[in-house]
């Protein structure tokens, strides 16, 4: 089996096994629907002042809805024997990896980027920051699911390993907050955007290339633990 069709296999599972767990995909767009839906309760709802404070928002809810899915990334395999069975086969990890992180990525980032627009309309965004919410937020979830796949292989034996998942991964979550809610707030400014997206691009490229070596290494020792 060549590398790509072990990718796209397992893809391809991960993917079935999510449909038949709704929650899984769900509870991330619930949450960053209902706390988005909140600000305008809890600072007012001025137009003027919603608009100035949605690009940090939004990022910020959907960085926290990206953590809130960061835990199942492994945990199913984890309690049915399919992650050992993974390890202990004689197939490259680094694939198999990529494509679970993709997975995860395509449930729960992929859908956040796509409904952002529908919330910054609640948060009175401008129009002109559309755009670069929803390139930045596909670009940033994207990082931010290998970020987080880091976490949960480190975690994935540990019964409560939520809060440490929170401080494992938050910090490294923080440059790709910078630089997403920039993109939208030069965009609504009148600038330009690319360099923050470029720089979003680099993160993916090294994450890529880098991320899936850390999770291998990761679930081998969580996994012998």
């Amino acid at each position: 089996m060549t590398l790509f069709s072990l990718a796209l296999a397992v893809l391809r599972r991960d993917l079935l096994a999510a449909a038949r767990r709704g929650s899984e995909w769900s509870n991330p767009l619930v949450f960053f629907v209902m706390v988005c839906a909140l600000f305008p309760l809890g600072i007012g709802p001025e137009p003027q002042r919603l608009a100035e404070l949605a690009p940090g928002i939004l990022w910020v809810v959907a960085l926290l809805a990206s953590l809130l899915a960061s835990d199942t990334v492994f945990r199913s395999d984890y309690d049915d024997a399919t992650l050992e069975q993974m390890l202990l086969s004689h197939q490259s990890l680094y694939p198999q990896v990529i494509a679970k992180t993709l997975a995860h990525w395509l449930l729960s980032g992929l859908p956040l980027s796509l409904l952002s627009p529908l919330l910054g309309v609640l948060l009175h965004l401008p129009t002109a920051g559309m755009l670069a919410l929803m390139a930045s937020l596909a670009l940033g979830s994207a990082v931010l699911s290998f970020i987080g796949a880091i976490g949960a292989a480190l975690t994935v034996g540990l019964r409560k390993g939520g809060l440490l998942l929170s401080l494992i991964i938050l910090p490294l979550y923080i440059p790709v907050l910078i630089f997403g809610s920039s993109a939208v707030k030069t965009a609504v400014d009148g600038g330009l955007f690319l360099p923050q997206l470029a720089m979003l691009g680099v993160f993916f490229l090294v994450a890529l290339a880098l991320a899936p070596l850390a999770i291998a290494g990761a679930l081998r020792i969580s996994v012998d633990q």
